[in-house]
């Protein structure tokens, strides 16, 4: 295996456990805002994806990608700009399956996120966000 190959895996690898932790944090979130709280579930999925967010950005930025050397202010707008992408992609995915599809909202929340996640997150926080092209 090329050494250009085993950088992207252990990128690829190192992205998904930052997901999973931050997936973990946004849907403990939305089912203490949802089930405790008894928030409306489509403000507790946008609430918990923010909080999830800005813990992925840094552990991202920091050691999935090891991308310090960007400016932290130009890396902060991109991920903002495909961050809100990525709200508004699971909001709307999470209300479409809920209302229309007619699948229970926790399920639902899994199958868009894993959607959203690897679709688009993965290679717009690669290629666009922190550059994995260096």
């Amino acid at each position: 295996m090329s050494q250009k190959k085993a950088k992207h895996l252990k990128r690829f690898f190192r992205y998904n456990v930052v997901a999973l932790f931050a997936t973990t944090l946004d849907f403990s979130l939305f089912i203490i805002f949802t089930d405790i709280f008894q928030i409306w579930y489509v403000a507790s999925t946008f609430i918990s994806a923010i909080v999830g967010g800005i813990v992925a950005f840094f552990l991202e930025r920091n050691w999935a990608f090891v991308s310090k050397d960007g400016k932290l202010s130009s890396q902060a707008i991109k991920y903002l700009i495909v961050w809100i992408m990525s709200i508004l992609l699971n909001t709307l995915g999470l209300y479409l399956i809920v209302e229309y599809i007619n699948i229970d909202q926790v399920i639902s929340k899994v199958i868009i996120s894993v959607i959203v996640g690897i679709g688009f997150n993965f290679l717009m926080h690669s290629f666009f966000v922190f550059n994995n092209n260096k």
